[in-house]
């Protein structure tokens, strides 16, 4: 793993961040569509940055609200991806999930 690859669960459920767990996108996701979306949250994600640079609050309404468009189509928020009932972890500090004893083993 290279140092900047995100540390991720043993489950490929998360990334690590800080600490913190973070979702990964749904593997399930064909490639191309997963592609597209990805492109979809980047250009969102610059759209944010240049109406909080022009303080256009509804430009960043805007643009926020297709960032968790593409973040919902990705799997990354909304309902989980997997289907075997277990919560979701995201946000939480690892120390506080069922992951604690793999993440201290690291």
């Amino acid at each position: 793993m290279s140092s900047s690859s995100p540390l991720t669960t043993p489950d490929g459920r998360y990334i690590v961040v800080r600490g913190r767990l973070w979702r990964c996108s749904n593997p399930d996701l064909a490639e191309a569509e997963r592609e597209q979306w990805v492109q979809r949250l980047m250009r969102a994600r610059r759209a944010v940055g240049q109406a909080k640079r022009a303080q256009d609050s509804q430009a960043e309404r805007d643009a926020r609200h297709d960032v968790d468009e593409a973040k919902r189509a990705l799997g990354e928020r909304g309902p989980v991806w997997w289907q075997d009932g277990a919560p979701d972890y995201t946000q939480y500090k690892v120390e506080n999930t069922p992951y604690a004893d793999w993440y201290a083993s690291r």
